[in-house]
């Protein structure tokens, strides 16, 4: 019964809050209350306290919650393995663009083989979808970023993309067979969010440069970007799989975006003690099997 006091305990330390956990686990808010003053009695120390309008970890609780998150992550690895390992879910985090672009025909392929297991897709940033891997609430993360060096993590490079500049045909630099951050000097960008990890190189590129930003606005949708682009608001950086479709239909003028930077990949990311299913390890080799054999690298 602890593992289950455990668990409610690492959400309410997630959420600083005994409501908000109660309704991320279902349960009714007294419940969490009752199990979190039944460990604090089990373990003779006050775990939380109260901080403003909501909780924060007493020190006996920052203690305790790195041993809270192995047992509960030891438990679930426990029962995937002793349990058919063709049912359950997998929880699987990535950004906007690549749940939009490039992972459906994965998981389409994957539901087929695989119809009795339950896919939970989340979006996040590159940051926080690294956080929650650590924090086990993710089993596994695909990001779009420079190689990932993260010696907590597992990370297989599924392959390098090529990140372009989207515009008008009408617009001066259509017809450049590459754009640098120089030739963006006086452009509107039309960009990603915050947070995202190719706005970041791309800022980070203009001010290097001495370019001035003129950003025009910003969305998490890269449907939004596309759309205020082909109205003439600015120009985008985007990867090239997210204008597949504007290259076939020639609806917006796409050229590649080269500069010292380090190139990008996308990448599968996971916990180093992350236990891998079978289904598991064939999405991910599906991922890297395909990529290659389109010739991608």
């Amino acid at each position: 019964m602890e593992l289950l006091y455990l668990h409610t305990f690492c959400e309410v330390a997630r959420w600083g809050s005994f409501t908000r956990a109660a309704e991320e686990l279902g349960y009714a808010q007294p419940t969490v209350t009752a199990q979190m003053q039944k460990l604090e009695q089990s373990y003779g120390a006050p775990l939380f306290e109260r901080y403003g309008r909501g909780l924060r970890l007493t020190q006996a609780g920052e203690a305790l919650l790195p041993y809270a998150r192995e047992l509960t992550r030891l438990y679930g690895e426990s029962k995937e393995v002793v349990s058919n390992q063709a049912r359950g879910p997998i929880r699987i985090g990535t950004i906007d663009t690549l749940a939009a672009y490039f992972l459906p025909p994965y998981l389409q392929d994957f539901r087929k083989k695989f119809p009795d297991i339950e896919l939970l897709l989340h979006t996040a940033s590159e940051v926080e979808l690294v956080r929650q891997i650590k924090d086990g609430y993710l089993d596994i993360g695909l990001i779009f970023d420079r190689q990932n060096t993260d010696v907590e993590l597992v990370t297989h490079a599924v392959r390098q993309e090529e990140l372009v500049v989207i515009m008008p045909h009408e617009h001066r630099l259509a017809a450049s067979v590459s754009i640098t951050t120089s030739d963006l000097a006086g452009e509107a960008l039309v960009l990603t969010e915050e947070g995202c990890t190719y706005r970041g190189m791309l800022l980070e590129a203009l001010n290097e440069a001495g370019v001035p930003q003129r950003i025009a606005c910003q969305f998490s949708n890269p449907e939004a970007i596309k759309q205020c682009v082909w109205c003439g608001m600015g120009v985008a950086l985007l990867p090239s799989v997210a204008v597949e479709r504007e290259r076939k239909d020639g609806s917006l003028a796409i050229v590649p975006f080269h500069s010292d930077k380090p190139p990008f990949f996308v990448q599968v990311i996971y916990h180093k003690k992350k236990w891998l299913s079978s289904p598991m390890e064939m999405l991910i080799q599906s991922m890297a099997r395909s990529s290659h054999e389109r010739g991608e690298s």
